[in-house]
């Protein structure tokens, strides 16, 4: 029985090496990605680690992806490193260069910390998108190429500009109900790969029936 590509394999299309399953790139505590997103970069994948940006262990917040999310060349996540305290005259970090300017370290709480960035499963992100801290972008949902995604986008809806807005609604919210609690990507792998041709068409109720 075929039950689809090896999700421990780093390029399941062994011919094109510019994308790759990125949870096998990643090894680090405060990133979680799940079983079949793939990043797509002529540069190769093994580089997606150096799009999450400003995400050191001791803030303590994760960037987590779900399942079969697409996401393309240079997609960027700010992660809450980035941020500087702003409730004080001066936004400069004087505390970070030492020679006696330690003396002003910001207090966790003076930090405008946004905690987790979350991405959904069955997410698709386009080029050069950039995603700021502490976003939860829904299952099903679509981010524009080159957008600035600063609040969160629900699941199936199409959201880009800068800053990202709704575009459209992918599915009418009834519909987005019955998705999310079919939730196609938590299914065993035998079971999504007989059932592809239903998981890419448009039949809902079709799909509610075997799910």
């Amino acid at each position: 029985m075929q039950t689809g590509p090896d999700p421990k394999a780093k390029f399941p299309v062994e011919r094109i090496k510019q994308m790759g399953f990125v949870k096998n790139f990643i090894d680090a505590p405060n990133v979680v990605i799940g079983d079949y997103t793939y990043y797509d970069d002529p540069e190769g994948p093994e580089n997606f680690a150096k799009n999450i940006l400003y995400h050191y262990p001791f803030y303590g917040d994760k960037l987590v992806i779900g399942k079969f999310c697409a996401i393309a060349k240079g997609v960027k996540f700010i992660m809450n490193g980035a941020n500087h305290k702003l409730s004080g005259v001066s936004t400069y970090p004087f505390s970070l260069f030492g020679a006696g300017w330690e003396k002003v370290m910001p207090q966790m709480s003076d930090l405008p910390l946004k905690g987790d960035t979350v991405i959904g499963n069955d997410v698709w992100i386009g080029y050069e998108a950039l995603i700021m801290p502490g976003v939860k972008i829904g299952d099903g949902a679509v981010v524009a190429s080159r957008s600035v995604v600063v609040k969160d986008i629900p699941p199936y809806t199409v959201a880009g500009g800068n800053p990202a807005v709704e575009i459209k609604k992918r599915f009418p919210e009834n519909d987005v109900k019955r998705l999310l609690k079919i939730a196609w990507w938590n299914w065993p792998v035998e079971k999504i790969t007989a059932n592809l041709e239903l998981i890419v068409a448009s039949d809902i109720d079709a799909l509610e029936i075997v799910a």
